[in-house]
């Protein structure tokens, strides 16, 4: 076996070990990754409770004391 045949087969075989991490690491992402949530996050304004609501709710009533809040904008 030659030099020029041996370099071949190791970069042949670090090039397929670095594609087959590639291809578990996005796997591993897709099903474990963190997806945000589109929750509108509140604060109530009596209490200080901070809760979500669905995101189409531009109001919500506080769980614990039933004010009436704005949602939060970071």
């Amino acid at each position: 076996m030659s030099y020029e045949t041996l370099i071949a087969l190791v970069v042949g075989v670090v090039l397929l070990g670095l594609l087959g991490f590639a291809w578990l690491s996005e796997r591993r992402r897709k099903l474990f990754g963190f997806t945000p949530s589109e929750d509108h996050v509140f604060r109530c304004t009596q209490c200080h409770f901070v809760y979500t609501d669905d995101p189409d709710v531009d109001r919500s009533r506080c769980p614990h004391c039933g004010q009436a809040n704005d949602m939060i904008t970071f």
